[in-house]
């Protein structure tokens, strides 16, 4: 069966893009990196956005937001689990750490899996009718496994970004205590 006009230049303009959003999740799952303070806001405001995109996609499907709430709440516990096979590392040079490369490479994949066998389903095994950029997601199966990894990487995202806050206040606090017995010596003096 042919694909529609409409789909293939969707495809055309969204396939690039989750190639490079793939790729650089890749990147990020494998090896020591350092923390930003700008990435986890930036990767809670872009989940949060396509969030409200497919909210607004399928109001009025109940059990595919059901299924995108419980891929939420199942990411969440799962981004919780990750944290604690995080292997962080404050050091003078900065903050490290080294993320929980299987979990992550295992969500990305499922994933990647899912969209692909999602628009071989749209473009070829369904009727003309169906097909199109809203048949693609709203799918209750690709909305639980968007949510899941939706889920875990805001999840994980809020994690790195309060143990960034709180390693950072610590040294300011010690920094601080430093300054103030320096200025207690140099009195005595």
């Amino acid at each position: 069966m042919a694909a529609h006009a409409s789909t293939a230049a969707t495809l055309v303009v969204l396939l690039p893009l989750l190639a490079w959003r793939l790729r650089a999740r890749w990147r990020r799952l494998v090896g020591r990196q350092r923390t930003s303070k700008y990435r986890p806001w930036v990767s809670i405001g872009i989940y949060s956005l396509l969030l409200g995109l497919l909210l607004w996609a399928c109001w009025g499907r109940w059990s595919a937001l059901a299924t995108l709430a419980a891929g939420l709440a199942a990411g969440g516990l799962l981004s919780r689990w990750a944290w604690h096979k995080t292997v962080l590392e404050p050091t003078p040079q900065g903050l490290y750490y080294t993320p929980h490369t299987r979990l992550g490479i295992a969500l990305s994949l499922l994933f990647l899996a899912r969209i692909i066998y999602r628009v071989v389903e749209v473009l070829w095994l369904l009727p003309p009718e169906q097909a199109g950029w809203h048949g693609l997601v709203v799918s209750p199966l690709t909305l639980a496994v968007f949510g899941l990894m939706a889920g875990h990487n805001m999840g994980y995202a809020w994690a790195l970004f309060t143990w960034r806050q709180r390693v950072l206040a610590a040294k300011r606090i010690r920094e601080a205590a430093g300054r103030k017995h320096n200025d207690d010596v140099s009195k005595a003096v």
